[in-house]
C-alpha cells in the first residue's frame, strides 16, 4: 500500500533505475521547496521528498530512510540543529547538509560539530549545490557497502567481497579481521588495481566505527593546491575564490574512518598537517589560526614504496612510521593466478545482463587469462571480462572474444609495433645513467625532451606523466621547474 503523504510534503519521482537515491529537503519556506523541485526535477535516478518542519521530517525519516537530508538551520519549531541532534540519536550515518544565510557563524560551525556533512549558503550556487549533493550521495552509498573479508568460495556469496583462496589472500583476510577490532592506523600497499580501497572498506565495515562515516579521497587525483583545502577545509578569504568557509574531510568524517589513497603523492606541507592530526588530533583550516579537534581513524594506501620515498626525501620519515602501524601488502594478480577462476566467476556474474544465467568461459580462454601477467591486476581482469561479455555472440566466451592485449602481452615472440616507445623503461635507464655519470652534457637535454614528450602524451597530467617516466610526482615538478618547461604543457 502506498505511503500516505504527510502534510506539506511533495514527492517527485524520476526515471526508474535499480536503486533510487532518496533526497529529503526540510525547509519551512515554500519558495525554497519549489526551488529544489526546479533544480532537481529532471535528475535521473533521484527521488525528492520535502518536509515543511523538523517535527514533520523526524516523523517521516524512519519510514522514508533517505540517502541524504538537506535542511535549513533556522525554522519555526525545531531548528535545523535541534532536528539534526534528534536525527543522530537513531541514525548516525545519513549525510546531512545544512542551509544557512550565515555561513561563518557559530551556529553553522556548531552544526558541523553535531555531525553535518557540510553546509551551503543561501542563495544557492546551483552547480556547486549539485556537485555537493552528488558527493554526499556517493559517500552515503559507500558507507552502506558491507564488504566481507571471509574467503568467498561460492558464486552466490560474491556480493562486494574480496575474492581469493590463495595463501597470500588468506593472510590478508586474517589481518583485516585483526585490524577490524582496533582503531590502529593501517597502511595498505600494493600495485594499482589490486583492491586497496576494497580492503579499506572491509576494515571499516567490521570496525567499531562502522556506524560512523567512511570517506575516501585520492590524494593523486586532486590538484596539489586544492588537496589541503579538501582535507582540512578553509576559511573565507583564505585564497582567491574562497568566498565562504569550507569544512574539510577530516571534520566531515569526525568519529569515522578516512581512507587516504595514493598518500605517497602528497606534498610536504600536507604531510606535515597529516602528521599533526595523527599526533594530536588537531589541525587548522587553510587560512585559519584556531585549532580544530577531530577523532578520525586513518587508513592509507599507496602503490609506491614509501621506504624509497623516505630515502629520496620525498616523504616524511616520521609520518611513514605513524602510518605504518599495521601494514597489509596486497599481492599482485600474477602472484595468485589460482584465484583467477574465482575472480572470473565473480565478474561474469556481476557484469552479466542476466545474473541468474551468467555466461561461461571456454577452457582455452581461461587458460589464456591464467597465463597473462596482468600489469593492471584485478581491475584489468574485470575490464577484460566486461569487454568479452560485449564481444561474445553466444552463451560462452571464446578465446577470440578476449581483448587483443591479452595475447600481445603473453606472446614471447611479440615485438613492439613500429613507432611504439617504451618510454618508462627508456627514461628509467637514462635517469640511472645521469646519476652514474653527471659529466655527460647530453643527459639534461635528453631528460628535458623525455619530460616534454611524457607531458604531451598524458595531456599535461603530471601524475600520469610521472608514472610513465618511472619517477615520483615531486621529482617531476622539480624537473619541470629546473628545465623551465612551459606551464601550459602541464595541468596540476
Amino acid at each position: 500500500m502506498p505511503r500516505k503523504k504527510l502534510p506539506n510534503e511533495t514527492t517527485l519521482r524520476y526515471p526508474a533505475r535499480a536503486l533510487m537515491d532518496k533526497l529529503l529537503l526540510i525547509d519551512d519556506e515554500a519558495d525554497v521547496r519549489y526551488s529544489f523541485e526546479r533544480i532537481f526535477g529532471q535528475e535521473v535516478g533521484l527521488e525528492l521528498h520535502t518536509a515543511g518542519s523538523g517535527e514533520e521530517a523526524l516523523e517521516l525519516i524512519p519510514q522514508l530512510r533517505p540517502d541524504l537530508v538537506i535542511m535549513d538551520v533556522r525554522m519555526g519549531g525545531l531548528t535545523g540543529i535541534e532536528t539534526l541532534q534528534q536525527l543522530r540519536d537513531f541514525d548516525s550515518k545519513t549525510p546531512v547538509i545544512l542551509m544557512t544565510a550565515f555561513g561563518t557563524t557559530q551556529t553553522a560551525i556548531a552544526a558541523m560539530k553535531h555531525g553535518a556533512y557540510d553546509y551551503v549558503l543561501k542563495p544557492f550556487d546551483v552547480p556547486k549545490l549539485k556537485e555537493l549533493v552528488a558527493n554526499a550521495l556517493a559517500a552515503a552509498r559507500a558507507m552502506k557497502e558491507v564488504v566481507s573479508y571471509q574467503p568467498l568460495l561460492e558464486k552466490e556469496d560474491y556480493d562486494l567481497g574480496i575474492i581469493g583462496k590463495s595463501p597470500a589472500m588468506q593472510e590478508v583476510f586474517k589481518t583485516i579481521g585483526q585490524l577490524a577490532a582496533s582503531d590502529a592506523t593501517a597502511l595498505i600497499t600494493g600495485e594499482s588495481g589490486t583492491g586497496k580501497e576494497l580492503v579499506a572498506r572491509a576494515i571499516y565495515s567490521h570496525s567499531q566505527r562502522s556506524d560512523r562515516p567512511f570517506l575516501a579521497i585520492n590524494c593523486a587525483a586532486i590538484p596539489e593546491h586544492l588537496l589541503e583545502s579538501e582535507l582540512f577545509g578553509h576559511e573565507k578569504g583564505a585564497f582567491t575564490g574562497a568566498h565562504t568557509q569550507r569544512i574539510g574531510k577530516f571534520e566531515q568524517c569526525d568519529g569515522g574512518t578516512l581512507f587516504l589513497d595514493e598518500i605517497g603523492d602528497m606534498t610536504a606541507p600536507t604531510q606535515t598537517k597529516i602528521l599533526r592530526v595523527l599526533q594530536s588530533g588537531a589541525f587548522e583550516r587553510v587560512g585559519g589560526n584556531a585549532p580544530v579537534k577531530t577523532d578520525v581513524r586513518i587508513i592509507a594506501a599507496t602503490n609506491r614504496s614509501l621506504e624509497e620515498a623516505v630515502a629520496a626525501r620525498d616523504f616524511r620519515e616520521d609520518l611513514f612510521y605513524r602510518l605504518n602501524v599495521v601494514r597489509i601488502q596486497l599481492p599482485a594478480l600474477r602472484a595468485r593466478t589460482d584465484d583467477i577462476p574465482q575472480l572470473v566467476d565473480y565478474f561474469l556474474t556481476k557484469n552479466s545482463p542476466n545474473p541468474r544465467q551468467p555466461k561461461t568461459l571456454q577452457p582455452e580462454a581461461l587458460a589464456r587469462l591464467k597465463s597473462h601477467d596482468w600489469p593492471g591486476n584485478v581491475r584489468e581482469l574485470e575490464n577484460a571480462i566486461q569487454r568479452a561479455l560485449v564481444m561474445t555472440k553466444g552463451d560462452a566466451i571464446l578465446l577470440e572474444d578476449l581483448p587483443p592485449e591479452i595475447f600481445q602481452a603473453t606472446d614471447p615472440e611479440a615485438t613492439p609495433q613500429a613507432g611504439e616507445d617504451n618510454l618508462a623503461s627508456l627514461s628509467t635507464k637514462l635517469f640511472q645513467w645521469a646519476r652514474a655519470d653527471k659529466t655527460l652534457k647530453i643527459i639534461p637535454a635528453v631528460e628535458r625532451e623525455l619530460i616534454i614528450n611524457a607531458l604531451r602524451e598524458t595531456n599535461g597530467n603530471q601524475v600520469q606523466a610521472a608514472k610513465l617516466l618511472g619517477i615520483t610526482r615531486a621529482t617531476l615538478r622539480k624537473r619541470i621547474e629546473k628545465f623551465g618547461i612551459k606551464r601550459e604543457l602541464t595541468v596540476e
